[in-house]
């Protein structure tokens, strides 16, 4: 009988470990060239490289908003923004009234209760579930399917909490003055796993950077600046240069892709995946867990460049909404592979919960659609045509950016300005820097997407920005 038992006890280990682990790394404004394996010479990110040479990379892949909270409740959520609300940071009606061009679009900065978020449907499923970083959707993640937070809370910014010790974020023990906060993230996800490695667990990596103000480790500072001498800054006085709480840096802001607290940053990232990926060998997991790698939104154009594509966060161009993107899962995405298929944030909630073999709530309306098959054949299509963006807001962004909406289709992409009712139309394979405008040459083309994306935003409830009378 006791052999029997401990039978049991080992086949139920066993089907509970077939589901595999989920490390979803989230980085905060990650540019889609601000990485290594994506061209760049000056970073260095040996570990995020290496991921990609073991999993499969997306080059059409994007958040579905250009800034940090609404890209956060999509991926949450599994939904648009107008099924959420939430499309800034803060107040909508930014500005002095009677410069404003457009009435103020309601927002809400809190993910509501109601939404059953991907943390519920894993924890639901078995997984035991963990944030660790930037939440920026409420004040506590524990309420929407969190088991463990750190770090995680309401202030986005990492000015609300500090990249050197001593922080001020949630469930964050002070050690040593001076430890960095991204390097503490790493060590706290290792013991995570370590803590878990016999349970299925779903571990949100939501680094707060690179966000500016910009602050790298002082060691890794000076090893890029003897790397390529500092640019010209682009501003004599500004709240990303000079922050004397914050160990703000006067050099650390210039124009290009030169900037040596950035590549510092983005360094301090790739090592705690390299600690992550050493934990998950050394317990045999990494064979059962599958990584995503990815940012909530494009850089941010005054410490970085996203070239070649156009604009930055804040804006629907390509910068500001298209990201890099890894998937590596053992046995499921082939090692190496490219795919071109355009996929968003928004389809990691019904694609994970296909992985599992779990369906969705019934209360929640997912518009991402499983990329499942894509995942396993770089050249599987999804079954979806378009995919859309919505950002109602006037000076939606302290960086700036305008109302809008935008549709992708194939390869044309449509932008709306809701400030003068103008439309761009690019064709984004031949021209993936929207440098020319087709909307005149292609009036068919422009007729049929605008007509979809107003549709769209009638079936989804979104409200347009409406001029000032």
């Amino acid at each position: 009988m006791k052999k029997l038992l401990v039978l049991f006890a080992a086949l139920l280990a066993f089907f509970a470990q077939a589901k595999p682990n989920i490390v979803l790394y989230f980085i905060d404004d990650l540019g889609w060239t601000d990485v290594s394996f994506m061209g760049s010479k000056y970073y260095e990110t040996p570990h995020v490289d290496q991921l990609s040479k073991e999993g499969m990379k997306f080059m059409s892949a994007y958040a579905n908003a250009p800034n940090c909270a609404p890209s956060r409740a999509c991926l949450m959520s599994g939904q648009y923004g107008p099924r959420h609300g939430v499309y800034t940071v803060g107040n909508s009606d930014r500005g002095k009234a009677q410069f404003r061009k457009l009435i103020p679009t309601k927002n809400t900065t809190v993910l509501a209760d109601r939404f059953v978020t991907i943390a519920e449907s894993l924890q639901s499923a078995g997984y035991v579930t963990a944030t660790m970083g930037k939440w920026h959707l409420g004040t506590d993640p524990t309420t929407q399917g969190f088991d463990v937070n750190i770090a995680g809370k309401h202030w986005g910014s990492p000015s609300g909490g500090g990249y050197h010790s001593p922080y001020n974020y949630p469930n964050l023990v002070n050690k040593e003055k001076g430890e960095y906060l991204t390097d503490r993230l790493g060590e706290e996800a290792c013991k995570f796993i370590e803590a878990n490695k016999d349970k299925p667990f779903f571990l949100y990596l939501s680094h707060y950077a690179p966000h500016t103000i910009l602050n790298g480790r002082p060691d890794l500072v000076a090893k890029y600046r003897k790397k390529h001498a500092p640019g010209k800054s682009t501003r004599d006085r500004c709240y990303l240069c000079k922050d004397s709480r914050h160990n703000g840096d006067a050099l650390n802001h210039w124009a290009g892709d030169h900037n040596p607290h950035l590549a510092a940053m983005l360094e301090s990232i790739d090592d705690g995946l390299g600690l992550i990926i050493a934990k998950l060998n050394a317990l045999g997991l990494d064979e059962n867990t599958l990584i995503i790698f990815t940012s909530d939104n494009g850089g941010e154009t005054n410490v970085t460049s996203n070239a070649p594509l156009r604009g930055g966060k804040s804006q629907l161009y390509e910068g500001g909404i298209r990201v890099p993107l890894i998937i590596r899962w053992p046995g499921e995405t082939p090692a190496g592979k490219v795919s071109s298929q355009p996929t968003a944030n928004v389809d990691f909630y019904p694609t994970l919960l296909k992985a599992i073999g779990v369906a969705p709530d019934k209360k929640q309306t997912l518009d991402g659609v499983s990329m499942l098959n894509t995942w396993r054949d770089p050249e599987a299509a999804p079954k979806r045509a378009e995919m859309y963006w919505h950002y109602p807001l006037e000076k939606p962004h302290f960086l700036g950016g305008r109302s809008g909406g935008a549709i992708r289709s194939g390869s044309w992409k449509l932008i709306e300005f809701f400030d003068t009712n103008k439309v761009e139309l690019f064709h984004l394979d031949s021209d993936p820097s929207e440098k020319t405008n087709l909307a005149a040459q292609r009036p068919n083309k422009r007729h049929e997407l605008h007509t979809q994306l107003i549709r769209w935003r009638k079936s989804v409830g979104a409200t347009k920005a409406a001029p000032k009378r």
